[in-house]
Order: C-alpha cells, then structure tokens, then sequence
C-alpha cells in the first residue's frame, strides 16, 4: 500500500571513522521510526504490517589489518563515540548526560503538518512520526517525556502506553507519537512503547588504551562536554576502536596510554554508537618517567620526579651514557623498578635541557605584601623550604603565598610591609602554588616604616663598597647585591639606604636596600640664605709641608692632602661679635683676603656635627695699610720653586711654592696670579702671598692681523739659563720691508705654553701692543719644526732633530696623533717640551706629514742559496736543526694547527 505522505531523513555523520550503517523505516502504520545500529542494516519492527518506503546506508566501518585474513564475521561493529555523546547507561553502570553525537533532522510534508512539525491529526488516528524520548516526570496517571532528537518536552496520559503501566519508570527510553491535543492545541505523546535495551553479550573483552584521557582534562572539561579516550581490541585480525568516559573506569583510577584493560561493550540506543564500559585495568605499562639530577655523590645519586613530589634514588651502573658529562640540573628519563622492596630508578638517559617542566609560572603579574620575611640564619628546626609569605588579593579572594630564596629577581633583603609584585607559580605535581620572580615596587618605601638615610659612595672594592653617611661619623658597608634596580654605582655617587644590624655581629651595622639618587641631592651641610659682612682678623697660613713640585706630583699620579691652617673673620649679628672660621677653598675669584681686608660671606654648618664655617667669600675694600698686590703669569715651575712672568712681560719674579696661596696641584703654566713683592737676603726681590686669579688677557689686546715669518735668535731664559735677559727674540725672516726687525716674546706669547722654542727655529706670529708700556711684541708664536723619523722601538722612538747637545730628539707613541704607525724615513712636525724635573726635552703633537720609501726585503745571497740547494739529508757535515722543546700552544696543545708544507732550499715564499 503507497504512502500518502513524502518524507525523507537528514542526517550528518563524524568526520573521523568508522561510519555505520543507517536504516530510515518510515509507514503509516509503523512506530518505527529511525534506528541505528553497529551491526549494519538494521531496523525494529514492532507491528506485525509495516510499509518499507526508503532504505539509506553508507560506507561499511575503517578497520585496520593487522595481518589476517579478511573478516567476513557478522559480528558486532563498533562505532567511536567523540567528546560529545548522548547515551543512557546500561544498567548497573553510572549515569550521565552526553549530547547526541549524529544530529539528525526530518523534514516532512508542510501541508501535513502544524504546530512545530506535529501531526494535523489531533486524535491521532492519521498517519504519524514516530520518535523516541526519556520518561522525565512519572505521576498516577500522566507524565512528561524528554525528547531525544530535539529540545521538546511533551505530556502523555497514562492511557497512552502500551504495555504494563506497573513496569514503566522514569529513565526509561520510550517511542511514540507526536499529536495534538485538541482542546488546547499543544503537541502531546500518543501511542507509547517501551523500547527494550539492545543487549550485547555480556562477555568482558581484552584490549589496550591506546588514547588516555589528559590529566588536566580527568574529570572536568568545557559545560556540556565530557572528555573521553579510547580503547581497542582485535577480532578477527580485525582493529576495533572504542571510546570511554572517566565514569567507564571502574576503581576510580587514571588509565595511562598502553595500560592493558578488560571492558564490556555498550550501544547507545539513539545514535547506535558503541563504547566501554566497566573498565577494568588488567596490567600497567611499564612507564619512562622523568625528572631532574638533583644531587650527586660517589658512586650514587637522586632524581627529583616529575610525576610525584619525591625523590627517587639511581646508581651510576644504571646511567647510560658519560657518567663525567652528568651534572646536578641534568634533565633525564628512567624506568622505575622495585629491588629490595624500595622503588629505584634504572636505565637512566640524559633528555635535552629543558624538557622536564616543574611548575607552570602565570603570564599576569600580581601585586601584593610581604607579611612575613626569610629569617637571615635559618633555625635548627626551620624545616618549611618555602619559608616566606605574601598577602595579595587574586581575583575576588585574599591569599597567603608562600615564598623561597630563590623566588626573588634580586637578593635585596625584603622587609615586612614591603609592597612587591610577583608571577604566580604552580606546581603540576600537586598543585602547589607559590610566589616567584618578586620584585620591590618603587613605592614601597611609603608603605614601610624603615627610617632611609642619604650619603654618598665613598670606596668601592670587589663585590663590595663603603658610604660616607650623613648622619654618621662611621662609614657604611654595603654590598653590591643590595643595589635595588640594578644601576651600577660609583665613587662620589649619592644613595639613599637602610641601616640595619649584622645578624652575626650584632655590633656592627651594613646598609641595604640602596638607591642611587640624582646629583645635588645629598648635601652634607646647610648653607645659610643670608649674606653677613666681616673683616678679616687672621689670614689662611699655607702648609709649610706644601712644597713639592706640581709636576712630580702629577708625573707620580699622587696628591698631596696638606690642610692649611684655618683664617677667621670677625662679624656682628643682631649686635653680637662673633667669629667664623675660613678655608681657602671657599674663596671666590681666587683673591687671597689679608688682615683687615672686609669681605662678604655665607654661613655654612656641617649636619653631623654643627661645626660653622665661612664660604663664599668675596673681597669689598682692601686694606689700605696692605702692601700692593700685582699681578703675572706663571712662566716656570721646578721641583720646590717657579718664576713669574710681570705683568708688562719684560721680568721673571721668584717664588717659592710654601707662599703658594691655594692648591698647588691645580696650578699651570701661563696661569694668572696676584702677588706681593718682598725682598729677602741679599735684597733679592721674590714673590709672597702667591694667589691663582681668574685668567685675564694674554700678552695685549691689540693683536695685528698679519701673521708673519720668523727665526728664534734668542730663546727664553727658562730654556737658556745662562742668558741674562728674560725675554725671547725673534728675527723676521719674510722678504718685504720688515725684513730683519726683531720682536720680543715671553712665556705669553706662545700658543703652546709648553712649547720650549729653540734658537735658530722657524715660527710663525703675530704683533701686538702690550697696553700698559706700548711695547710692540711677538705673539701666537708657532714653531714650524719638521724632521725625520729616525727609529720606532715597542713603545717610543727618536726623531732626528737637534736640541741643545742632543742630535736626536725622543717621543713616546702615544704622542703620535691619529693613532698612526710610524715608521723610519716618516716625516713629521711636532712640538718641543722641556721636562722642568730633568731638564730634558722631549716630543709632543707628533703628525706624520709624509710617509718614507717602504723597506725592501734584501734577498739572500747567491752563495748561501747554491750552498742550501747542493746540500742533501744525507750529508753529514750538513746543518743539522735539533729539537730541545717540542712547541705547545696557549692550551698546552700539542704540535701545529696550520698544516706544514714542504719548503724548496733557497726559495723564499
């Protein structure tokens, strides 16, 4: 009989096989509706007339040959089930809720149907679809069914079931028709049937976990996804996969890939898909672990596990591979077996570095509270590694983590009440989570109750400094680790810093947690805003010890700290005498204050101590009864005296450096200074009270413009002592009318103050007028010197050129500019110096103008070449090379690296 009705069924299936057969039964008359099954076409028939309108199928299941014979068995096809499964649990197994895995859809004639799909016929005598549920709600009589292909809850009455209503309960798996009801409409289940479970035989089979369920998966998973892995099992020389659930495992244990275990099969009634069941574990597979070296002895040594927080011993025979190459820190992998009734590792083998992960560390940084510190000594019964802890707020919760020594970035001790951030790690062993890569915020010092100090950093060693402090006469230890932010420091740099007590010397005290902070912020003293104006009632003694030569303290890299005794100032404030001391350090412009003089000055008090001195002095009126002070420029400095050059460039004054007012390491030739005329012995007139002055103009101001040629016909009388007068003398050697006219010259008028101008030199200069006698001078006086070199040792050379008795003048390579190399036959210009503690001179500014001819390699003579070509090794009375050290390089290796090659007699390559 035809149908009166077109249908047709829509289904998908998984992406991955094995696939199943799939039979669509749709009649008139027929409950049946759609049925799947593993065991190929299939289909339930309950009424004894049904009407066959449509038969799909597909592709028979993947299996895999293991090497038998084709299967022609009509057995049992199993079908994996994915993550998302809809089953009910057979019974005696646990419940729960899977989503289906073939998500089926019908679509039907729309003129025969209404409201949502259900069948027009409200008394439900018309031709109806046939769909299965769960009995949801069971009351006396009515109840309410889940669907299973769609999200529909629908009621049924009692006197709809077909069968003995005693035996229906809720859960059990019904099929029936969907009708209208026809007083309100609503769809409603008509004609119920009890579906009986499909049984398969209940005979327990042997398999292997070929896929386990991840440990981070076991048990929980995305909402409305259960994570499942898989078995296999053979028959017939045929591969069977099958899917299981953590609830399929019996014993609540975790199944490990290769874990040998037994199971029943089970269909899912709705989508046919076939799982395991009541999985029991027959063997466990032998498992390689892994892990780290944490200790070596002798002949012995452990392995922290990666798998349990435990340490698990191994013996060196049990390790394969360089037993000197092996390390604590290595990572490795061992098998585990029981020898004496104790688990020890064997079969140990190094893994790449790297491999074996402890801890997952987390990428967001949190901030929180040191509450407890790691106690400097550890006590005898400290046994907590993770001694520390933090308080920090993490999400909506307050949590103490703790903390270890090797969890900070730097080893800056931490203080309670620190505010510090930190990354979260976690232990994948047991979950353990503790604080690591913690780091001190800048604004921690506000939430502390530590008291800072300042000072600067006065001495720096290896790994350790010394800070000269404010507040302290003693100076401060340190050590490098205590840095915060990891700045380098050096001498004279100002810090800030906590003083804390040594833990082993409870006497001595270091500071820590030390900050570098910008210059200008430390400050030693207070200087006072007010000006106060004070005559001068004692002058500043210079340090008789103060007479050794500024050159031979520069050559020697030394400085000499001699204290001058203090002046006084007498002042009034607020009506009372007063008196303050003053070191010549603290004058302005470099003028030398004399009894009586009146000066202005600040205050200045030292913080530690309260001690006041003057600073900032600045001369008003000088003392009329005071000698004249003059003015010059230093023009030679010996090893306990020098000369000054007048003011009018004509004279050199003596002095002698005990009346050197001020630091005689910071005094040059050419410098300004201001002096007092006094006569001694003999009535040999000298400089006293010798004071550095700021640098005024040179020899004149009137400076001509021409810059003419010249020969030096006298030098100055610091280069020839014998000669009488002071002055230099330079001839104008230029053709033109001034041809022949002599110039006058002083240390002044040199550009190279140090320059030691020879007779008989050519230079070129400039004239100007000496403002305070109209005397026409030479200045800006050049040489122009040009030589040969002569020789180049390793690190300095000769030039020809010839001073004084010498015919060859000596220079040092770092005095070549540019950095060249210079070789014999260069020529060069240069400069001349005279060396005031021995009186020799020697080259500076040396500049190559010209390269010489390049040396060429005298080739041997022809004699020695006939002779080396006649000679065999068989000659006796040849020369004969004996080895009295076999060569070793930088490593102690021995032998060459560079291959040796036979040479030809004679024959240079």
């Amino acid at each position: 009989m035809g149908s009166p009705w077109k249908g047709f069924v829509e289904f998908t299936l998984p992406a991955s096989p094995p696939t199943t057969f799939v039979s669509a039964d749709l009649s008139s008359t027929s409950p049946v509706g759609l049925s799947l099954s593993p065991y190929g076409r299939s289909h339930i028939k309950v009424l004894s007339s049904v009407s066959e309108m449509e038969r799909g199928s597909s592709e028979p299941p993947v299996t895999r040959n293991t090497g038998s014979a084709p299967s022609t068995s009509t057995g049992p096809m199993p079908i994996p089930r994915s993550s998302s499964v809809s089953c009910h649990p057979h019974p005696g197994s646990k419940k729960h809720k899977r989503t289906p895995l073939y998500q089926r859809s019908m679509s039907f004639d729309p003129g025969m149907l209404h409201n949502n799909g259900h069948t027009a016929y409200a008394n439900g005598t018309g031709p109806g679809i046939r769909e299965t549920g769960v009995v949801e709600k069971l009351l006396t009589s009515y109840g309410f069914i889940q669907c299973s292909e769609r999200q529909a809850r629908l009621f049924f009455h009692c006197s709809q079931y077909n069968g003995n209503l005693q035996e229906l309960k809720i859960g059990d798996d019904v099929e029936f028709e969907v009708s209208s009801d026809r007083r309100t409409g609503k769809p409603i289940a008509v004609k119920l049937l009890k579906i009986k479970p499909e049984v398969l035989p209940e005979e327990r089979i042997s398999g292997q976990v070929v896929s386990a369920i991840p440990v981070h998966l076991d048990g929980k998973s995305a909402p409305g996804q259960v994570p499942t892995g898989s078995v296999c099992y053979e028959r017939n020389g045929e591969v069977f996969y099958l899917t299981y659930t953590p609830d399929d495992v019996e014993g609540n244990i975790h199944l490990d890939t290769g874990d040998k275990v037994s199971f029943y099969m089970e269909t899912n009634k709705h989508t046919g898909a076939v799982s395991a069941r009541n999985i029991q574990l027959v063997k466990k597979k032998q498992m390689r672990c892994q892990g780290v070296v944490c200790a070596t002895k002798e002949a012995f040594g452990f392995i922290e596990r990666a798998d349990v927080v435990k340490e698990i011993f191994f013996h060196y025979s049990e390790f394969k591979g360089d037993l000197e190459a092996l390390q604590a820190g290595d990572d490795v992998e061992f098998t585990i077996k029981d020898r004496n009734g104790k688990e020890v590792a064997t079969d140990v083998r190094l893994l790449p570095q790297g491999t074996v992960i402890f801890e997952d560390i987390s990428i967001e940084q949190f901030e929180g509270t040191v509450v407890k510190v790691i106690p400097k000594v550890p006590t005898k019964n400290q046994n907590d590694p993770l001694p520390g802890r933090i308080s920090a707020r993490i999400g909506f919760n307050d949590k103490e983590l703790p903390f270890g020594e090797k969890d900070t970035k730097s080893k800056v001790t931490l203080l309670e009440g620190d505010h510090i951030q930190f990354n979260i790690s976690t232990d994948r062993r047991d979950k353990l989570e503790r604080a690591t890569n913690i780091d001190i915020l800048p604004d921690t010092f506000n939430f502390t109750k530590e008291t800072r100090e300042m000072g600067v950093i006065a001495a720096i060693r290896d790994g350790f400094g010394f800070i000269k402090c404010v507040d302290r006469d003693a100076r401060m230890f340190f050590h490098f680790s205590e840095v915060l932010e990891e700045s380098q420091l050096h001498i004279s740099d100002e810090v800030e810093f906590t003083v804390v007590p040594d833990m082993l010397s409870a006497q001595r005290n270091h500071a820590v947690r030390i900050k570098k902070l910008p210059k200008g912020t430390v400050s030693f003293h207070t200087q006072s805003e007010q000006r106060f104006v004070g005559v001068v009632e004692k002058e500043i003694v210079a340090a008789t010890a103060k007479n050794a030569s500024p050159n031979k303290s520069k050559e020697k890299g030394k400085v000499v700290e001699k204290e001058s005794e203090e002046g006084v100032i007498a002042y009034e404030d607020c009506g009372v005498k007063l008196t303050v001391q003053y070191h010549g350090k603290d004058l302005e412009g470099g003028c030398h204050p004399q009894v009586g003089d009146k000066v202005e000055f600040s205050i200045n008090e030292v913080k530690r101590t309260g001690q006041q001195s003057a600073v900032s002095i600045r001369v008003l009126n000088r003392n009329a009864s005071n000698a004249k002070r003059l003015q010059g420029f230093v023009a030679t400095l010996k090893d306990n005296f020098g000369f000054i050059e007048t003011a009018n460039h004509d004279q050199e004054i003596f002095f002698h450096y005990s009346e050197m007012c001020g630091d005689l390491e910071n005094l040059e030739l050419g410098d300004t200074v201001e002096y007092t005329l006094s006569k001694g012995k003999g009535n040999k007139v000298s400089a006293e009270k010798v004071t550095k002055v700021a640098a005024v103009n040179g020899v004149g101001e009137d400076v001509g413009v021409t810059v003419m040629m010249g020969k030096v016909i006298r030098p100055l009388r610091s280069v020839d002592p014998s000669q009488t007068e002071y002055q230099g003398l330079i001839e104008i050697t230029e053709e033109g009318g001034t041809k022949g006219q002599n110039y006058p010259f002083g240390i002044m008028g040199m550009a190279n103050k140090a320059d030691c101008l020879q007779k008989g030199e050519l230079v070129k200069f400039q004239v100007c007028t000496v403002a305070q006698t109209g005397q026409k001078m030479a200045c800006n006086v050049v040489p122009q010197r040009r030589a040969m070199v002569e020789c180049v040792k390793d690190q300095f050379g000769f030039i020809t050129y010839e001073v004084g008795e010498s015919k060859k003048l000596f220079f040092h390579v770092k005095e070549v500019q540019d950095g060249l190399e210079l070789q014999t036959g260069d020529e060069v210009e240069f400069s001349v110096v005279l060396n005031q503690r021995t009186g020799k001179c020697s080259a500076c500014n040396v500049r190559r103008v010209s390269e010489g001819p390049k040396p060429v390699v005298t080739p041997r003579p022809d004699r020695l070449v006939n002779r080396l070509k006649s000679i065999t090794l068989d000659d006796a009375s040849a020369p004969r090379l004996v080895i009295v050290r076999q060569p070793r390089g930088p490593d102690n290796s021995k032998g060459f690296n560079v291959e040796r090659k036979t040479r030809q007699p004679g024959v240079i390559d």
